[in-house]
C-alpha cells in the first residue's frame, strides 16, 4: 500500500512540480558577476517601468534598479542588464495591470456555469468568478514552461490536497487544488513571475493559492485559455 501512494504521489507531482530555480535556469554564480555597464535593447521601455530617467543610457543607478527587480523576480544572470527576459517580465505585469477589476472583458471565460476559475495563458492571470460577478482576483499566476505547457479547455477540479508533496521532487505544493491530469493549482515560494514556468501547474504566491482553497471545491469548473509568452 505505502508503495502505491508513493507513486500516486509521483503521477500528481509531475506534471504540476516547480523545478527549483537553480536547477530550471542554472545556479546562480558563486560571487556576483560584475553590473553591466553596457545599455540593453530595451532600456528605454525598463527605464520607464521602474520610475528611472528615460534615456537610454545605462547608469550605475539604473544598474542597481534592474539588478535589484532581477534578483527579486529570479532572472538570471542578474547583472542589470535590459535584454528581452527582463523586459518581458515587467511587460507581462503591465497587461496584468490593465486587466484591472474586469479581466473576463473580452468574455473568453465562461458565465454560464456557476463557481468558476479562469486561467488566462497569455497573460498570466487567474480570477474565480460565480456566473458573470467576480468573485476574486485577478491574481498573477505561473503556468508551464515550453514544453510542459498548461493544457487548455474546460477541467474540474477533481483531488485537492493542502499539504500535496512532490515524491518526483521532493519539494512541497502546498495547498494543491488538481484539475488535469496532474496539473493543479497550488502556492510557491518564489517569485510567480520568475521563468521559465513550471512544469504545468498553475502557480500562485501562497495568500492567493489559500483563498483559492477556501472559494472552490472538489468538482468545481475550472476553464483555461490563451498562449503562454514564450511557449
Amino acid at each position: 500500500m505505502g508503495a502505491v501512494r508513493r507513486r500516486v504521489g509521483a503521477a500528481l507531482g509531475v506534471a504540476g512540480m516547480v523545478v527549483p530555480l537553480a536547477v530550471g535556469l542554472g545556479s546562480a554564480p558563486a560571487q556576483a558577476a560584475a553590473c553591466s555597464t553596457q545599455a540593453g535593447p530595451h532600456q528605454k521601455q525598463v527605464e520607464k517601468f521602474l520610475g528611472r530617467p528615460v534615456d537610454g543610457r545605462q547608469s550605475s543607478a539604473d544598474c542597481a534598479a534592474i539588478r535589484s527587480f532581477q534578483t527579486k523576480h529570479g532572472i538570471y544572470p542578474n547583472i542589470g542588464y535590459a535584454g528581452p527576459v527582463t523586459w518581458g517580465v515587467m511587460d507581462l505585469m503591465n497587461k496584468q495591470k490593465a486587466a484591472g477589476s474586469n479581466p473576463n472583458a473580452a468574455g473568453k471565460c465562461p458565465t454560464n456555469k456557476g463557481r468558476i476559475a479562469c486561467v488566462d495563458l497569455t497573460r498570466q492571470l487567474s480570477w474565480i468568478q460565480d456566473g458573470r460577478k467576480l468573485k476574486y482576483g485577478p491574481v498573477p499566476v505561473r503556468t508551464g514552461r515550453n514544453g510542459y505547457e498548461t493544457r487548455t479547455g474546460a477541467k474540474k477540479i477533481y483531488h485537492r490536497n493542502i499539504n500535496h508533496w512532490s515524491t518526483l521532487y521532493n519539494v512541497a505544493m502546498p495547498y494543491s487544488q488538481f484539475f488535469d491530469g496532474g496539473q493543479a493549482f497550488h502556492s510557491i515560494s518564489g517569485s510567480v513571475w520568475s521563468p521559465p514556468g513550471s512544469h504545468g501547474c498553475v502557480n500562485m504566491r501562497k495568500g492567493e493559492a489559500k483563498k483559492y482553497w477556501s472559494l472552490l471545491k472538489k468538482g468545481d469548473d475550472v476553464f483555461v485559455y490563451g498562449r503562454k509568452p514564450g511557449t
